[in-house]
């Protein structure tokens, strides 16, 4: 292992290291938008995906083999829901002398071993500028906007951060939905988000589908979604999670449909082959699924979001540019719910979509413009909050001899 691991810029005792027997390895926990998770310097990881793996499961207190029903990872540092389950791998790269982040997601379940390395986090991405700048492996001088690009090797997508340093060398603080309290603040926008994991705009080249005796529209950006209007199921989209979570026969449904859409949908592993519906059952990350339904405060529609196989308490950010972008398209599920839906010009412009969801409304700007061939997406942007929730480093009582033997190396 190279001498670089032995410290980072600010932060000279932050590296792996053993203690009374014990290798101690080196996280931030941190919260980004409505996710928490870990952020990890990939020079620190196993470049093993066994041993990385396993790494993360000793981290986040999932089976370390097969799956265990209702654990609650007292073990570790996950909780429960995916929204906590999330762990990025980090580090810098440069373009045109400008420092990048790079960052690799790696998605876990609370009751399964199975990761999942297909997805990007919007939420999570929040909070990667903060970890940068405390490490020092990215640096500000003086107030105003500052500005770092991330590019996400899960999805090929770049996203630009931007946050706005005071005077102090504070970054202004932002308060949103599903956040108690104002936290630094950071505006993300996403640059050519149009077909994430399917290259098309609409996966299956038409804005309505068909699906298991429902019409839904299914639409990628940022990530692929398949929104269905919420009455086609007896629903309003403004049912509490929970209640529709415990509708066994509503949640049976939806997933009857996003299997069927995910496979027309043509959605693939991470190595290129295409999802059977074995594995689209079995997926905490594509497609997506929403039910949406009209507003009743002041927004443009409302969702009720499903990651799929669990209800989200507001909406993921990617989900809801997405959503935003398919209520700007004329014809979809979406479109035909929303309420006083800007329309989009002829030039690239701004489209402000304001979304209910059940902690508040999100709101989504897209830089669109309609084409003759139909809509083209410059950008998706969104605004976020993040914190750093601890920095510290996690005891792996249990790592098998290979991951020790690795890790050493590094303390």
């Amino acid at each position: 292992m190279p001498d670089m691991l032995s410290k980072l810029p600010l932060l000279p005792d932050f590296k792996i290291r053993s203690r009374a027997g014990v290798v101690e390895f080196p996280v931030h926990h941190m919260r980004g938008g409505t996710s928490t998770g870990l952020v990890i310097w990939e020079p620190y990881a196993p470049p093993d995906m066994g041993l990385r793996e396993e790494l993360l499961r000793h981290l986040m207190g999932v089976p370390l083999v097969g799956e265990r029903p209702g654990n609650r990872q007292i073990g570790g540092l996950g909780r429960g829901p995916a929204t906590s389950n999330k762990v990025f791998f980090a580090d810098m790269e440069f373009v045109d002398g400008a420092p990048r982040i790079v960052s690799t997601l790696a998605q876990l379940a609370s009751y399964t071993s199975a990761i999942d390395w297909s997805v990007n986090c919007g939420n999570m991405s929040a909070a990667l500028p903060f970890w940068a700048l405390d490490t020092g492996l990215a640096s500000c001088e003086g107030s105003g906007p500052w500005s770092i690009d991330i590019r996400n090797t899960n999805t090929g997508v770049i996203t630009s951060a931007r946050l706005q340093v005071r005077a102090d060398a504070t970054v202004a603080a932002s308060e949103i939905p599903g956040v108690d309290g104002a936290f630094p603040g950071v505006d993300l926008f996403l640059h050519a988000p149009v077909g994430a994991k399917t290259g098309k705009l609409l996966p299956t080249g038409n804005v309505r589908d068909e699906v298991g005796g429902y019409t839904v529209s299914c639409v990628d950006v940022a990530v692929p979604m398949v929104i269905a209007d919420a009455r086609q199921f007896g629903k309003t989209a403004h049912e509490p999670i929970g209640e529709l979570e415990a509708d066994l026969r509503f949640m049976s449904e939806l997933k009857r449909v996003w299997i069927e859409a995910g496979l027309r949908m043509a959605l693939k592993t991470r190595d290129g082959a295409l999802m059977a519906a074995e594995q689209l059952a079995k997926s905490e990350t594509v497609p997506k699924v929403c039910i949406v339904g009209a507003s009743q405060s002041g927004g443009h529609l409302s969702v009720r979001y499903f990651t799929p196989q669990t209800g989200h308490a507001s909406l993921a950010v990617s989900g809801g540019c997405c959503l935003a972008a398919a209520a700007l398209i004329p014809g979809t599920v979406a479109y035909d719910v929303a309420q006083r839906i800007p329309q989009v010009s002829a030039r690239f412009e701004d489209c402000q979509v304001d979304i209910e969801n059940p902690a508040g409304i999100l709101t989504a700007t897209i830089v669109a413009r309609q084409a003759e061939h139909g809509m083209e997406i410059k950008s998706a942007a969104y605004r976020r909050s993040a914190q750093i929730l601890l920095r510290g480093h996690v005891p792996l009582y249990r790592a098998s001899a290979p991951l020790r033997s690795w890790l050493a190396l590094g303390s």
